[in-house]
């Protein structure tokens, strides 16, 4: 059992720290709001077949709403603006920013009825120095040996980060179905025709022509579609049943140094001081933000960060 328990969270550390690199590749030649739809209407489809086809009863009104409001804040806001931003950002970038999701959550929870007093000084100062990484990241301007990333690109991936948080805490206490692979192509079904509906919208289809598609954005969203939610969402979900939840919590601190590690040797993406030095900041400042939360007895989220959801 231990070795299939570590098999599995490396196969998360891997597929899932390297989606954001599959993403990049994907967005090359097709539009990344309609690229991400087919992703999630793919792999959500063949999963709510699959759980129907194991005994999973049909979810009722409420989760439905649950999954769909879920699917639209996590994978049409924060998934589709990572598949945009990629266009114009590092793989390695993008994972460091979404990363950061965590720093939202706290803030957010700060607004919250009856959660202020979950704020200690460990979680504060995770949140300073979480923000400061982030600042170091996206800075314009030549600094310890880089030049910051496109403001635009960065704008969006903050946004998503966002986003996603909001989805995230809603998450915490909406009704889903017992089996979390159910309720998990429910939230890809809604979040993918959300992405379908605003491709569409933002005139998409007028820039996707089949011809100039390439090989490798075709291979890649198949890796997305079969590797990146299929495997790992099973491994995922069996993990949370079978291993310690702060043990299968790692990936989200493993997932961004993959992501950059792989954009590096595959995409030659520059692995520079100031992106290392970042990595650092902003995955400490993770670590702590949880061990704060921790020492308070708070719920901490297990979403999927938004380019693998």
């Amino acid at each position: 059992m231990k070795l299939r328990i570590w098999l599995a969270l490396l196969s998360i550390y891997i597929i899932w720290g390297s989606t954001y690199l599959g993403i990049r590749f994907a967005v090359e030649t097709i539009p990344p709001f309609l690229m991400a739809a087919a992703r999630f209407l793919t792999a959500g489809g063949i999963l709510f077949v699959w759980r129907r086809l194991a005994g999973d009863p049909l979810p009722t009104r409420k989760e439905l709403k649950a999954a769909s409001i879920m699917g639209l804040f996590l994978l049409l806001g924060g998934n589709g603006l990572v598949s945009w931003s990629e266009q114009h950002v590092p793989s390695g970038v993008a994972a460091l920013v979404v990363a950061a999701a965590p720093l939202w959550m706290v803030l957010i929870d700060l607004f919250l009825p009856g959660v202020r007093s979950r704020l200690n000084w460990l979680m504060a100062g995770g949140v300073l120095m979480g923000f400061g990484g982030v600042v170091l990241l996206l800075l314009r301007g030549d600094l310890l040996g880089g030049s910051g990333v496109d403001p635009i690109g960065g704008a969006a991936l903050l946004a998503a980060t966002l986003l996603w948080s909001i989805g995230s805490i809603y998450g915490r206490e909406a009704p889903t179905p017992e089996s979390p692979l159910m309720g998990t192509s429910l939230e890809m079904l809604a979040g993918g025709s959300g992405l379908l509906l605003f491709g569409s919208l933002t005139g998409e289809w007028s820039r996707l022509h089949l011809d100039n598609v390439s090989t490798r954005s075709l291979l890649s969203l198949a890796y997305l579609i079969l590797f990146g939610a299929l495997v790992a969402f099973s491994a995922y979900s069996w993990l949370l049943r079978v291993a310690p939840t702060p043990l299968v919590a790692t990936y989200a601190y493993v997932n961004p140094l993959i992501a950059i590690l792989i954009g590096n040797l595959l995409a030659g993406e520059a692995l520079t001081p100031r992106v290392l030095i970042s990595a650092i900041v902003i995955i400490s400042a993770v670590v702590i933000i949880n061990w704060g939360r921790m020492r308070l007895n708070a719920p901490v989220s297990l979403q999927v960060p938004a380019a693998e959801d």
